[in-house]
């Protein structure tokens, strides 16, 4: 089966990056000058999926108004010369065919990737958490697609992350079949460094099977009474092989302050616009330490 949908998850309160995210979605927080769900719209336009679902909640009318037409800006961009600038703002709207969908509580992720059942039928699709942001020559979710219809299953994206790390993310048990690719054996939701089965961390990329929403719909509620989609992922690997990729690229977790800022100046030092002023700036600062 081909894949052609993406599922974005837009419908979380983004409390690690309070007070910004109190009246702001933290999907609209810019990375530089471009929201950080661009990012994500335009790596699945990128890799040839054309209709996109965006989970969103209460409070998130900004994503939406975001990929909407912006007429009287484009215009008042036109009548100061300025084509190329509305040029770019049109861009926005015509990414791709988007569609929303609103998760009704914050019941978790599994919950939230129920909510576009019917919109995605009986077909695979692309699942991406935003606040992961990944840049590299050839898109994330491509290179997962890629891996889909060579292997089949289920895939999940995964990096090597440090000892110090392992703790906070759903880690992969596995087996290699290929060159970065490795068969599941077993998940592990933020194992203790001994227990951990390896240092291949789960990050925000998916291509799932349409037999993860049955899956879903028998996990039982894990912490808080929300939802896991690692448990739905440990239920569903019982009943079809599932795979793990180390893609290719530089992931960034904009959900942190921390990753925000380092994406933002990371992504400004590769703009020839931006970039040798900052990179001057930086360096100052470096001397003057």
């Amino acid at each position: 089966m081909s894949v052609h949908k993406a599922v974005i998850l837009a419908a979380g309160y983004g409390t690690r990056l309070l007070p910004a995210t109190k009246a702001q979605p933290k999907e609209t927080l810019p990375l530089v000058d471009t929201p950080i769900i661009q990012y994500t719209v335009e790596e699945a336009a990128a890799s040839g999926l054309d209709e996109v679902i965006i989970v969103t909640s209460r409070g998130k009318r900004a994503v939406e108004d975001h990929f909407d037409r912006s007429i009287e800006i484009e215009q008042a961009l036109e009548s100061k010369g300025n084509v190329e600038g509305a040029t770019a703002l049109r861009r926005i709207s015509e990414l791709a065919n988007i569609v929303y969908v609103r998760q009704q509580e914050q019941k978790g992720i599994g919950d939230a990737v129920l909510t576009v059942r019917r919109l995605v039928g009986d077909e695979p699709f692309v699942l991406f958490f935003p606040d992961d942001v990944i840049v590299g020559e050839q898109p994330a979710a491509r290179q997962l697609i890629d891996t889909f219809e060579a292997h089949g299953g289920s895939v999940i994206a995964v990096q090597e992350v440090p000892d110090s790390e392992i703790e906070s993310y759903g880690i992969v048990d596995g087996d290699a079949v290929a060159d970065r690719v490795v068969q599941v054996r077993g998940l592990v939701e933020k194992p203790k460094l001994a227990e951990a089965p390896s240092n291949l961390a789960i990050v925000g990329r998916y291509v799932l099977t349409p037999e993860i929403f049955a899956v879903i719909e028998r996990t039982p509620p894990g912490k808080g009474g929300e939802i896991q989609i690692t448990d739905a992922l440990a239920l569903l690997l019982q009943e079809q092989p599932m795979f793990a990729l180390q893609f290719e690229g530089t992931r960034y977790d904009t959900g942190r302050p921390l990753g925000l800022l380092t994406a933002s100046i990371d992504l400004a030092l590769q703009r020839p616009d931006l970039g040798p002023e900052l990179r001057a700036y930086l360096a100052g600062l470096r001397a003057e330490t």
